[in-house]
């Protein structure tokens, strides 16, 4: 218990005599309860995740996740959106691939490349014959996915798969593509992996 200092004067003197007095329990225990039920309070009414205000998200990541982005952020939000939505049908959005119809993007060492070229090229004009990607062959047709979208849309798909599943290539601006698609207008026939080969890694 606290023990406080009560002043009570002194009979003999006049002068006031320090002197000890115990406080009561009971304003320990109130004092304990009143600090409890603030928390509680403050933690119910602050601005801290609540599913009552934030339905139907069931969690703060999964509300941030649909929060608005900006920069390098917005691109590869928008790149894994098209990359879901148009690659990720064959190519898994895991980018583990499918087999029988894409290789594997995920570590992949036509996507971890110092130069985006080759990343660019196939999507806008695609790729046949057989290909060797992780010591397997795959010998199949990709169409050019990537030719109807815009220049921004592309380079953010490029940029989120040379990001994603630890790859470690670095990002693609819409002037990379516009670039890109200047260079392959001469040559629009899908690629084979003899000239992917001969481009900049």
């Amino acid at each position: 218990m606290n023990n406080e200092i009560q002043s009570i004067p002194n009979a003999s003197s006049g002068e006031p005599n320090a002197t000890r007095s115990v406080v009561p329990m009971w304003i320990l225990v109130l004092t304990l309860v009143l600090l409890f039920l603030s928390w509680v309070y403050f933690d119910y009414r602050s601005g801290w995740f609540n599913p009552n205000v934030y339905t139907p998200y069931a969690s703060a990541a999964q509300l941030d996740a649909y929060q608005p982005k900006s920069g390098a952020a917005a691109t590869l939000a928008r790149g894994k959106q098209v990359y879901d939505t148009i690659c990720g049908i064959c190519h898994g959005v895991d980018g583990m691939g499918k087999p029988n119809q894409a290789p594997p993007l995920a570590l992949s060492e036509w996507v971890n490349t110092k130069s985006a070229d080759r990343s660019l090229r196939v999507p806008l004009v695609g790729l046949n014959g057989p290909l060797t990607v992780k010591g397997a062959t795959w010998n199949l047709s990709m169409p050019a996915m990537g030719a109807a979208l815009s220049d921004p849309d592309l380079a953010a798909v490029i940029s989120y798969i040379r990001s994603a599943w630890g790859n470690q290539g670095g990002p693609v601006t819409a002037a990379d593509v516009k670039a890109a698609r200047a260079a392959v207008a001469a040559h629009p026939q899908p690629l084979t992996s003899d000239q992917l080969k001969a481009l900049p890694e």
